[in-house]
């Protein structure tokens, strides 16, 4: 991809959506969502900065890039990860015919409704800080697929991500051949990592679940530390109807002996957590008993935390995320390195502090609360459900100080919308509604219907394509004069947040 020019906002190149379309026409051969996301980070111009290094760019050798599409082509065939067939029999037969890799080191497994991905990140910072070799996984991925197996705290190499690929390809071709239905994208993608991880080798896996628990793809691990983040309704047609249901769901990553770290849970979802660690002679560390957030308070860039661990506290904490739920990932990511090495229980003394306060201020979340351009800013971020729109809602109003925000929301059709609007309507003054490229999104013309009962006709503008509806946001934000707090959030879904994120910084 070209550099583009930091000085011009999108609205200042009014030949810019020609360009556009004519990028796309001659992307023939190419995936035509690809190739929308590609040609439009080649013309929208911003003032954003370079891509962070752990969110990759397509590989610049070509033969690479067409390696990796071959590869995204084959995945796309199979099962999508809304599909379902609640099972760990065909990932289970993968493991198997490739001798069990994920037996091969110890892991620490996530789950919850939201803040998985930051918790994992903050918890492999921490473990590489100690001179772990860690692998981490984690899903959806923001930009690039690459993004979901992680070596040593970056994401693994477009080859290293085919090779992994062949590698285990005639194996998934036997499983296939054997099973009911065809491994899905998401198994096959957990079979990658494992393998990828055992042949590193690492020292300690970092997993997150994709959905649930007890038959997610990943649950063929036993994890040492079972870490459980917040649980709120979300995918409430697979795991249940209330907390209690959907924890039930997700206590099925609790193993024999191991250690459980619970953030702050509902009453229904907590009971149902204790019960199964009795069931199996778990160990359990609760957040706001055995270990919490002492101080917190809003810093530049980011907060000052001081954290009560298994093993003590552990003062003047910097980490450079916004938000009070970030404070809280903090705390659980601790505890749960802690419990990996044993403080609190073989010993006593808590983890060195210089090495803690280093892990945590080189801790990034892409897509999350995350500025990728200046005046007016535009913040991405990844909320999807209601809850997390409450968190991100919150975490605004305490870290930016915006005297008219704009939304531009894209969302998946199978989401409670209706709620993450209503979540988000005492922050916007405006809401510019769009749709990604995927074909879970919402027809943007179905968002605004709901979007108009939400916020009202005046507050509500319709922009099908997504760099139209960031020109307008930017534009209305700046309504505002240059000194004047405009500011734009871009949220509503994973994918809606990485097609923004290419298109400001590409």
């Amino acid at each position: 991809m070209s550099d583009e020019d930091p000085g011009n906002g999108p609205h200042d190149t009014p030949d810019s959506l020609d360009a556009f379309e004519e990028l796309i026409a001659a992307e023939t051969d190419r995936d035509p969502d690809l190739a929308v996301i590609e040609a439009g980070s080649r013309t929208l111009r911003t003032q954003g900065g370079p891509p962070s290094s752990d969110v990759p760019a397509r590989p610049e050798d070509p033969e690479v890039d067409k390696a990796l599409r071959a590869v995204e082509t084959e995945l796309a065939t199979r099962w999508g990860e809304t599909k379902l067939e609640p099972s760990v029999a065909r990932i289970a037969a993968l493991m198997d015919v490739l001798g069990d890799p994920q037996r091969s080191y110890p892991s620490l497994h996530i789950t919850g409704t939201n803040g998985k991905t930051s918790t994992a990140r903050m918890i492999e910072a921490l473990l590489g800080a100690f001179e772990l070799r860690t692998g981490r996984y984690t899903s959806p991925h923001v930009q690039s697929i690459t993004e979901r197996i992680s070596l040593d705290g970056a994401p693994i190499s477009a080859e290293r991500f085919v090779e992994t690929y062949q590698d285990i390809k005639p194996y998934i071709e036997m499983v296939d051949a054997q099973q009911e239905y065809r491994l899905s994208f998401f198994e096959v993608l957990t079979g990658m990592a494992y393998a990828a991880f055992a042949d590193a080798p690492v020292d300690v896996a970092v997993v997150e679940v994709g959905m649930g628990g007890s038959w997610d793809a990943t649950n063929v691990i036993d994890g040492d530390v079972a870490v459980i983040t917040p649980i709120d309704l979300d995918h409430t047609d697979r795991l249940g109807e209330t907390p209690g249901a959907i924890a039930g769901e997700k206590a099925g990553i609790v193993k024999q002996d191991a250690t459980v770290i619970l953030a702050q849970q509902p009453v229904d979802a907590a009971q149902v957590l204790l019960k199964k660690a009795v069931e199996v002679d778990a160990t359990v560390a609760r957040e706001g008993l055995e270990f919490g957030i002492v101080s917190r308070q809003v810093a530049v860039g980011g907060q000052l935390l001081t954290l009560r661990g298994l093993g003590g506290e552990y003062p003047e904490v910097y980490l450079p995320l916004h938000g009070p739920y970030q404070a809280h990932n903090a705390a659980v990511a601790l505890a749960a390195v802690e419990a990996f090495f044993g403080v609190g229980a073989q010993r006593p003394e808590p983890l060195d502090i210089d090495t803690v306060r280093k892990a945590f201020a080189a801790v990034s979340s892409p897509g999350r609360l995350e500025v990728v351009r200046r005046s007016p800013t535009v913040v991405l971020d990844a909320a999807h459900n209601p809850a997390g729109a409450r968190a991100t809602a919150e975490a605004i109003g305490e870290a930016f100080d915006f005297s008219r925000l704009i939304g531009v929301v894209g969302a998946s059709g199978d989401k409670n919308v209706r709620g993450l609007l209503e979540a988000f309507e005492p922050i916007f003054a405006e809401i510019v509604v769009t749709q990604n490229s995927s074909h879970r999104a919402m027809d943007a013309d179905e968002l605004a219907a709901i979007a108009v009962e939400v916020f009202g006709e005046d507050r509500v503008q319709v922009e099908p394509r997504l760099p139209d509806a960031l020109e307008a946001a930017i534009t209305l934000a700046e309504e505002e004069g240059e000194f004047a707090g405009g500011g734009v959030l871009v949220t509503g879904s994973v994918i809606t947040v990485g097609e923004a994120r290419l298109l400001l910084k590409g």
